[in-house]
């Protein structure tokens, strides 16, 4: 028997994202219901359009959504072939070589900018004098652009995605729970459970303080005992980690 078979699982992916997860939790047997809490909208093309990106050494994508609006806006044909990439996480890798990225520098483990910075290409050794270009969202973290004007290189941050709370009815969401059919809610960033309470609520508090909240980073887990949620599964970090302990936690006898 799949090891979630018989479970619905809610993910708060934005849409564009969601679909690799989704396909490898119902491969464990799980019903997936994609509550998409965070949506994704190009910001102002001309900063990137404008830039010389032959005068860049190293070109760091924050995300799997920067990944996907940087070529938008400047197609991989336009980025020069000496150029290295880099990035936080297997999903974000797995973009940068759909579009035609072979050798893309990425954490083996960790899959946040403190792991990242751990790397010996971003050591100061290696990355004193560098110009790096930093693909990134609005608003987002500043460790990485920081850490690496501390250690010598030249920093230029372009805002190629903006996130905003998607305009969702958490109605249907609401009723599943109340008739005791979900079984967990999954959360891969700090800002999707922000969003996801602003959308639904007192019903949103219900839910956290009455469902399993897994979360791949301990950031996240915080931030879910912050927001009041009663039983939270961190778990190893990125998909596999995710996966691998939904799957854990199912198979586990209830008490």
């Amino acid at each position: 028997m799949k090891p979630l078979a018989g479970r619905c699982i809610v993910t708060t992916r934005p849409a564009a994202q969601a679909a690799v997860l989704g396909r490898e939790l119902q491969a464990l047997g799980a019903e997936v219901l994609n509550f998409p809490v965070i949506a994704i909208a190009p910001a102002d093309p001309a900063p990137l359009q404008a830039l010389d990106l032959a005068g860049f050494e190293l070109a760091f994508f924050v995300s799997a959504n920067a990944v996907e609006q940087a070529f938008a806006i400047r197609p991989r044909a336009q980025w020069p072939a000496s150029l290295r990439v880099a990035t936080v996480g297997p999903s974000s890798a797995r973009a940068l070589r759909d579009h035609g990225c072979s050798e893309v520098i990425v954490p083996a483990q960790g899959f946040d900018s403190e792991a990242v910075l751990a790397l010996p290409e971003f050591q100061a050794a290696a990355i004193a004098g560098r110009r790096v270009l930093v693909l990134r969202g609005e608003g987002g973290r500043e460790l990485l652009a920081d850490t690496l004007r501390e250690r010598g290189a030249a920093v230029e941050q372009v805002c190629v995605y903006r996130r905003s709370c998607a305009a969702l009815d958490p109605a249907p969401l609401w009723a599943r729970f109340a008739r005791g059919e979900l079984s967990a809610l999954l959360f891969t960033a700090s800002e999707g459970l922000r969003f996801f309470l602003e959308i639904t609520g007192e019903e949103g508090c219900a839910m956290l303080a009455g469902l399993p909240c897994f979360a791949p980073h301990p950031r996240i887990a915080e931030a879910l005992r912050a927001a009041g949620a009663t039983q939270v599964e961190q778990t190893l970090p990125g998909d596999a980690g995710l996966l691998e302990g939904l799957a854990a936690f199912f198979a586990a006898p209830s008490d």
